[in-house]
């Protein structure tokens, strides 16, 4: 499954021998596969050795510990980090460099759970105990420290919530590149030049009325 969640979501995969020889995504995800079995029958020293070869072949790092539902894709994968107490569901797409990790030494679920056709973008970084729901997207360099609705799309440091909707077909990889700060001082701007108008409109009225008194005077 994960092999045909890459050749879906990737318009640049040709075949799925390709995918296979070649996506350190695809390779860490079988290899955490393997290390996942060996975790759950107490051969932890041995997960952890196949952990870390796989980081060291990859780039992406994953706790033997985590959970991964089978048909996630992550796409290039550089610098992707996955803690031990992270889920991450079905047809959730993840990209280079983006973050599952904790925000202390607390014990118990400290890392976050990620619904199904879920995309997490380039640098997201999401912390500790929380939920992004299904089909919710976490926009390029985000920092979600607060649970995500589902079909909600978060940017932002700290993240927040820019919409909620989206299709329950499938997983839209395209990503926000609107900035909502940006929209806001536009709107300001905007809102300022009408003020100075009106301003500038009772001003001539208010001259223009003591002309007429100084003129009747």
């Amino acid at each position: 499954m994960d092999i045909n969640a890459a050749k879906a979501n990737d318009p640049a995969a040709r075949s799925k021998f390709e995918i296979w020889l070649t996506y350190s995504g695809v390779k860490a995800l079988s290899r955490h596969r393997l290390a996942h079995f060996l975790y759950k029958i107490h051969l932890k020293l041995l997960a952890r050795m196949v952990s870390q070869w796989t980081k060291f072949t990859t780039g992406i790092e994953i706790h033997p510990a985590a959970k991964i539902e089978a048909g996630v894709f992550i796409d290039h994968g550089q610098g992707v980090v996955i803690g031990e107490t992270a889920e991450v569901g079905t047809g959730t797409v993840l990209y280079q460099g983006c973050t599952l990790g904790g925000t202390g030494k607390e014990s118990g679920k400290r890392h976050p759970t990620v619904g199904r056709n879920c995309v997490i973008s380039a640098g997201a970084k999401v912390l500790g105990n929380i939920t992004i729901g299904d089909f919710a997207k976490v926009g390029a360099g985000a920092v979600v420290l607060r649970d995500v609705p589902a079909h909600a799309t978060v940017v932002g440091v700290p993240a927040r919530v820019v919409r909620i909707g989206g299709s329950k077909e499938g997983v839209d990889l395209y990503q926000e590149k609107s900035d909502p700060v940006k929209e806001e001082l536009c709107a300001l701007r905007e809102r300022t030049f009408e003020l100075e108008e009106r301003l500038a409109r009772l001003e001539k009225e208010y001259n223009h009325e003591d002309i007429q008194h100084a003129d009747e005077d």
